[in-house]
């Protein structure tokens, strides 16, 4: 994968990229060719790594979804401060050598409001900092509502009350989330997601459905009108909070909420769901499952589908080889453009035991 990337990185760009320090910074890298030349590289380098671990059917890859917003997409940036020896500030960017700050005052991939917010923030920010910081991480975020807020200076400034949580509405339903919960960056491409996830028809009204890992509770609350019964595992104090806010808001009374690691829960969950059709979605972090919950979750007896959700190709890959040693099939692999203009890609895959 290395290998692509570097060769298009050399490849040289057709259009002028919008930000002033591309190149400079390790954000962005496809801001210097067409949105439709960067999708296609992006399924390539998928397909490569996959036909290098598995032997699959071509019928199986799904061309990529594309990003319905390519820029002005993320509700989420994360931002650098640096408070250097003759007590100068600079807030930005880290650059492709990881080292300093690349000072910017807009973003061409965050939502148009935190753009927009950059120089506040900036403003707000070195007022806040005490003399001790030398550094801090700063998250700014925004919703569909357009309210922009941010933390990283101070113990706790990342919580926010439920009567200031960020929201999206996603066909109808109003999903909340705050500065320090995970939610998907690119809310724009969520409901084609969800659409894709229901043309899979592995759902159905006797099964009782899995959000491992369910943070917020986004796709627990959006598919469990599809299912008898969804459950979700998080360990993550403030997304639990915001998922019970979120069920209760959208007054869903099917959804069971557990508290803790998905490897200390499920196997307990699965045998009391052991008469029932059962399917999982899973939805780690960049890194991955751990050994742990590869080793528990390929190995379990009991759930019949799995949806694989990973932010990161190597990682699954990873993961994907545990199970399909394990004897699961890989029936759709389906990539999304959740994060253009960058080399990060996010891919649902279908798997059967």
């Amino acid at each position: 994968m290395e290998i692509a990337l570097k060769q298009q990185e050399q490849r040289p760009g057709n259009v002028i990229p919008l930000c002033p320090v591309f190149k400079e910074c390790g954000g962005c890298l496809y801001q210097n060719i067409g949105y439709p030349d960067e999708l296609a590289v992006k399924e390539e380098r998928l397909k490569g790594l996959f036909r290098k671990s598995f032997d699959l059917d071509r019928q199986i890859f799904t061309p990529i979804v594309p990003s319905p917003k390519p820029y002005h997409y993320r509700n989420r940036l994360d931002l650098k401060l640096k408070r250097t020896k003759a007590n100068d500030v600079f807030i930005g960017f880290s650059p492709v050598d990881k080292k300093g700050v690349i000072p910017v005052d807009a973003c061409f991939i965050a939502d148009q409001n935190i753009s927009d917010f950059i120089p506040e923030l900036k403003r707000q920010a070195i007022a806040r900092l005490p003399l001790k910081y030398k550094n801090a991480n700063l998250t700014v975020r925004s919703g569909q509502n357009g309210k922009v807020f941010w933390g990283g200076i101070g113990r706790r400034s990342c919580q926010l009350p439920a009567s200031d949580y960020f929201w999206t509405d996603i066909g109808g339903t109003r999903i909340f989330y705050s500065l320090d919960t995970f939610f998907q960056a690119n809310s724009s491409i969520l409901p084609m997601l969800l659409e894709v996830i229901n043309r899979l028809a592995v759902l159905s009204p006797t099964a009782t459905f899995f959000d491992l890992y369910s943070g917020v509770g986004l796709f627990g609350i959006m598919l469990a009108g599809k299912v008898k019964q969804a459950v979700m595992i998080e360990d993550n104090i403030a997304s639990l909070k915001a998922a019970r806010h979120n069920l209760q808001h959208n007054k869903i009374n099917n959804v069971e909420v557990i508290e803790g690691k998905v490897e200390d829960h499920l196997t307990e969950q699965l045998k009391r769901n052991k008469d029932g059709t059962t399917v999982a979605m899973i939805d780690p972090p960049r890194a991955g499952l751990s050994q742990k919950a590869r080793q528990l979750l390929s190995q379990a007896r009991g759930l019949k589908h799995i949806l694989y959700l990973s932010c990161d190709p190597d990682s699954l890959v990873r993961d994907l080889t545990d199970f399909t040693q394990q004897g699961w099939e890989i029936k759709n692999v389906i990539p999304f453009d959740f994060f253009p203009k960058t080399r990060h890609i996010e891919t649902l895959v279908l798997l059967k035991s």
